[in-house]
């Protein structure tokens, strides 16, 4: 049976952090800003954890 390919869409959009954690960015941050509070937009702009059965999809989509 051949090798699992790296589903390459995820690979672009989540990493795997030393602890094992599926590290993913926010959405909402594109377009549309400017009705969207400072402290919003500076809470967008930082990483955070995936968890539970998405996280569990991810690290299968990754590891293959």
């Amino acid at each position: 049976m051949p090798k699992q390919k790296t589903h390459r869409g995820a690979a672009k959009r989540f990493k795997i952090s030393a602890g094992g954690k599926v590290i993913r960015h926010h959405s909402m941050h594109s377009h549309i800003l400017t009705k969207k509070t400072t402290k919003r937009k500076r809470k967008l702009r930082q990483q955070t954890v995936t968890t539970g059965k998405m996280a569990r999809n991810i690290k299968e989509m990754l590891h293959g």
